[in-house]
């Protein structure tokens, strides 16, 4: 809807110290995300911390080892982003796997956020500035798809089994609403910046972008 940028090529932070801070900070509150959202500091809330945690690290190796055999030279960038991919791919799943998958989860999250970033993002031609959908989209898909999979009462009786526990039934459930969820955000956000742009434009004017 907004276009792409007229010069899309200049990606990286600028700062690269105050990215790796805003990583940590991130990281740190992710907790309160993740672990906040048991509403009380039982069991589950305690699984949900240790699976966090392990995911984010666990994203990092799995982006690094994709980045050092793909562009012979790991980054400090790809460590954070790496990072940034294995929360988002926990999150679904964090109060309702093992610590043991959280770091499959988190791994896996690493490499496929890499490959929707440096392959996808090129093969589909969008601007993504901050890579949101390579990150958050893929990841986030990946984390809901693997709660599907590895989900067991073993974690959190309250939750359910997936495919790997003998319930097929969560995986569909989990494929139906991310298939809601990419529809009614298309759907709302067009929506809400086509509302935007009757009281003020959505794009800066080609001098200000300049």
């Amino acid at each position: 809807v907004l276009r792409k940028r007229k010069n899309a090529n200049t990606t990286t932070p600028h700062n690269l110290p105050l990215a790796v801070l805003g990583a940590g900070i991130l990281w740190f509150g992710w907790f309160g995300f993740n672990v906040g959202s048991a509403l009380s500091l039982n069991d589950v809330a305690m699984i949900a911390f240790v699976n966090t945690n392990t995911a984010a690290a666990a994203g990092i190796v799995g982006w690094i080892l994709v980045e050092w055999f793909l562009s012979k030279k790991p980054t400090m960038l790809g460590a954070i982003s790496g990072a940034l991919a294995g929360l988002v791919a926990i999150t679904p799943a964090c109060g309702f796997v093992t610590p043991f998958v959280s770091i499959l989860i988190g791994f896996i999250g690493g490499a496929i956020c890499f490959w929707a970033i440096f392959s996808l993002k090129a093969k589909l031609g969008y601007d993504d500035a901050l890579d949101a959908f390579g990150l958050h989209g893929i990841g986030g898909t990946w984390g809901a798809i693997a709660t599907g999979l590895f989900a067991t009462t073993s974690v959190n009786p309250a939750g359910a089994n997936g495919l790997f526990y003998g319930d097929v039934s969560l995986l569909w459930k989990q494929i139906i609403a991310i298939i809601a969820t990419y529809l009614f955000v298309a759907v709302v956000t067009y929506i809400i910046i086509k509302c935007v742009s009757i009281f003020m434009p959505i794009r800066v004017s080609d001098d200000e972008e300049a």
